[in-house]
């Protein structure tokens, strides 16, 4: 029942994310948004999520992580339901922001209560991996929620329903968990705003870009005060008694290797969502339910990617499934990038989003035990945020990337002769984004490839054995 909460609050944080996706052309609409703005409903979450979960990891280990978690998923409520009474575009944006502080408090803390709930070894092996499944899995249920809902009652319903969900999770954790060692320790407030300004900043001068061009000076100032803020970032924390991001945590070389792939994949699958969404309602005619049981058979094979990984891993070890699954992911988007206005969901989506699943299955397993494996108890926080923060902040900036790839070649498409149609426009569009995030994916392969090393003391542990303490 613990596993069955945590995983559940997982999935409404992970599911919020796409959930949304479904409902894009119906915001677009209703509050006025361009096409390269839109991607904004999707970051304004993203960022502050990946932002501040760092920040929300060391307010679990500091002042009980049960405690904290409760908050985080009550904050998350509230904006949920500020964000489905929004009544223009700046009111939504607002609360999406809001929601990302919600998911930044609540995602470390329940990752770091399965560590402490869980014993090492084949138990939190398997807590790992339905947690795993439900994180990668929950894009595409939010895809299928958000069908229905936009479907039969109306794109406000994608924000309305974790209303519900949440009191529930809210009422029934204090009876099935339990509370945490609080651990004595500071908040790197400046830290953590530093941070997110800065991604902030780089988002937009992506987005600014594909609307405005690189040499838009607002682009350029934008691009430029990121990489002030953020070298201000990393200055902050190298002073820092107690830094909002560990910085010795980069120095093991599995882990900062799993924090790149982690950048790497998160950035492929936000843009497969968010521009196969839009290529299977504008493009092929789909309505919201349709789009989302499009996405449904993702679910199911990334599941079956997660248990192959879990069952294994013991076995071979978390490399050979990192190096395989993001060769998978290239494929899938590299078959994707053949798409055109003759294809067809059978003939020309499947395929290619089934190979991609799979191996996103056998990632997201092996990225979360490598990222908190040698990890002392107190900072179990910090090293789950940061696998976290790493996600939506790889998904914020390469969606903006991807989005800056999508809006160039959709304008080169424009000018061509004779004019082509919107269809043929918004596919150059896409298949120009799926060709940047595939080779997102082929370095995430090679960084598995080159920079992961599993030793004989790692594939004992996986076992249950003891294995070395922790670095």
């Amino acid at each position: 029942m613990a596993l069955f909460v945590l995983a559940s609050c997982q999935l409404m944080v992970v599911l919020d994310i796409t959930i949304v996706n479904i409902a894009l052309p119906h915001i677009q609409s209703a509050l006025e948004f361009s096409t390269t703005s839109l991607a904004w409903v999707v970051s304004a979450y993203t960022l502050t999520f990946g932002g501040l979960l760092l920040l929300g990891g060391r307010a679990g280990d500091i002042l009980g992580r049960r405690r904290v978690f409760i908050f985080g998923v009550l904050l998350f409520v509230l904006a949920s339901l500020l964000g489905g009474l929004a009544q223009n575009a700046g009111q939504l944006l607002g609360a999406r922001a809001l929601q990302g502080v919600g998911g930044a408090i609540a995602s470390p803390t329940a990752l770091s209560l399965i560590s402490t709930t869980f014993r090492e070894g084949p138990e939190r092996n398997r807590a790992f991996g339905v947690f795993a499944a439900v994180s990668a899995g929950g894009g595409a249920i939010g895809l299928l929620a958000g069908g229905i809902l936009v479907e039969w009652l109306n794109w406000r319903w994608v924000l309305f329903v974790n209303v519900p969900i949440g009191l529930l999770i809210v009422l029934a954790t204090p009876r099935w968990i339990r509370e945490s060692e609080r651990h004595p320790g500071r908040f790197d407030v400046t830290g953590a705003l530093t941070s997110t300004v800065g991604m902030v900043l780089l988002v937009y001068g992506f987005i600014r870009a594909a609307q405005e061009g690189w040499r838009d000076a607002l682009t350029l100032a934008s691009f430029a005060a990121a990489v002030v803020v953020l070298t201000g970032f990393i200055l902050i924390e190298r002073r820092s008694r107690q830094p909002i991001t560990p910085l010795h945590m980069f120095a093991d070389r599995n882990r900062a290797g799993t924090y790149g792939i982690m950048l790497c994949l998160a950035a492929a699958i936000f843009g497969m969502f968010f521009f196969l969404t839009l290529f299977v309602q504008n493009v092929l005619g789909f309505s919201p339910l349709e789009a989302g049981l499009a996405f449904l058979p993702v679910s199911a094979v990334i599941a079956i990617g997660a248990g192959l990984a879990s069952r294994f891993l013991p076995v071979y070890g978390p490399k050979p499934f990192m190096v395989i699954g993001a060769i998978l992911a290239a494929a899938g988007l590299a078959w994707l990038t053949l798409t055109d206005v003759h294809s067809t969901y059978a003939g020309s989506v499947l395929g290619p989003m089934l190979v991609f699943s799979l191996g996103m299955g056998m990632e997201f397993v092996s990225l979360t035990l490598m990222a908190l494996s040698n990890v002392p108890t107190q900072e179990t926080g910090a090293a789950s945020g940061l696998l976290n923060a790493t996600q939506q902040v790889g998904g914020s900036l390469g969606l903006s990337i991807l989005v800056t790839m999508f809006g160039t070649a959709r304008t080169n498409e424009a000018e061509k002769q004779p004019k082509p149609g919107p269809d043929e426009i918004l596919t150059a569009g896409v298949s120009a984004a799926f060709i940047m995030a595939a080779i997102f994916t082929v370095v995430a392969a090679l960084i598995a490839l080159v920079v992961i090393q599993v030793r004989p003391s790692d594939l004992e542990r996986l076992k249950g054995g003891p294995g070395p303490g922790p670095m």
